[in-house]
């Protein structure tokens, strides 16, 4: 019979975020590897296909090597899902995590990164006040604990666009929405490190949109299917779009620009339709951890 309660404790937890956070530095998430291997197959331009087949080889070195996958680290999100009868025991996870950020950061697997976001003074170990962003979720259906750390770069960061649009510029068959991703990929050019993906928040409040879009592109497999048939259809119809605009790899040119758009939505307020697009490199950084009622800890990608 399984207990009532399991307690996790602050060294369990603290060695969790250590073991995915270098996980996640050193090696590209296996969904995306998949994907850039399928995009460098189909590529009809040689030389957006020599610049995948350099991300890959990238990838393999930084494995092999144990070493940072991109020169950035990139923000780091940790989202924690507690399912029934997981309790902390009596333990800050925004602060402990933040420990152990800076742990293996003074370990030589992340860049220090983190600065004052006005003196623009760097910590010089990732560390600083809201570091890293905790997502916390209660999950009575489960009989886990699962935390999953997520690393962002913020070059791609710096083109991603929010908005809160009247109702009437959705347009039929959200053709609004569908120009607005369109017009803020394009602005980007090959800022972002194309290929990407796009995390598009939909819907709840400017927050709540901008929070759907990273979850989005932070939880869910690159190469899924959205269980809601009408997002899924958009989520195609995105992908199509996007990548028709032929930016390309590093925005050489070609016929990969985006390798999927994966989106969050949430019913809103009748007077608003606020929509955030989110931009993801292709350095997929994440990893997870699952704890059952034994205690015994395994460690997942994707």
């Amino acid at each position: 019979m399984k207990p009532e309660s399991t307690i996790v404790h602050e060294e369990t937890f603290h060695e969790i975020i250590c073991a995915i956070a270098k996980q996640a530095a050193v090696n590209l998430s296996e969904d995306a590897l998949k994907m850039l291997q399928r995009a460098r197959d189909r590529e009809s331009f040689s030389a957006a296909r020599g610049v995948l087949e350099a991300m890959l080889t990238n990838a393999e070195i930084a494995k092999e090597n144990e070493t940072s996958l991109c020169q950035s680290p990139g923000y780091p999100v940790v989202y924690l899902s507690l399912g029934r009868g997981f309790v902390l025991n009596g333990f800050d996870p925004h602060q402990v995590a933040g420990h152990a950020i800076s742990d293996v950061t003074r370990r030589g697997y992340l860049r220090p990164s983190i600065v004052h976001p006005l003196s623009r003074e760097n910590t010089k170990d990732n560390s600083g006040a809201n570091v890293p962003d905790v997502e916390i979720t209660v999950a009575p259906e489960e009989e886990l604990l699962e935390v999953v750390i997520s690393f962002k770069g913020c070059g791609a960061e710096l083109f991603s666009r929010a908005a809160v649009l009247p109702p009437h510029r959705i347009g039929p068959s959200a053709s609004g929405i569908k120009r607005f991703v369109l017009e803020t990929v394009a602005g980007a050019g090959g800022g972002p490190c194309p290929p990407v993906v796009l995390g598009v928040g939909i819907g709840g409040q400017l927050h709540q949109a901008a929070k759907l879009a990273r979850r989005a592109m932070g939880i869910r497999r690159w190469d899924d299917v959205n269980p809601d048939p009408e997002l899924a259809e958009l989520e195609a119809e995105l992908a199509q779009g996007v990548n028709g605009l032929g930016l390309g790899p590093a925005g050489i040119g070609g016929d990969t620009t985006c390798l999927g758009v994966k989106i969050g939505m949430a019913y809103t307020h009748t007077a608003i339709v606020p929509i955030v697009v989110n931009f993801h490199c292709w350095p997929a950084r994440r990893a997870r951890a699952r704890m059952g009622h034994s205690g015994k800890v395994t460690y997942h990608g994707w």
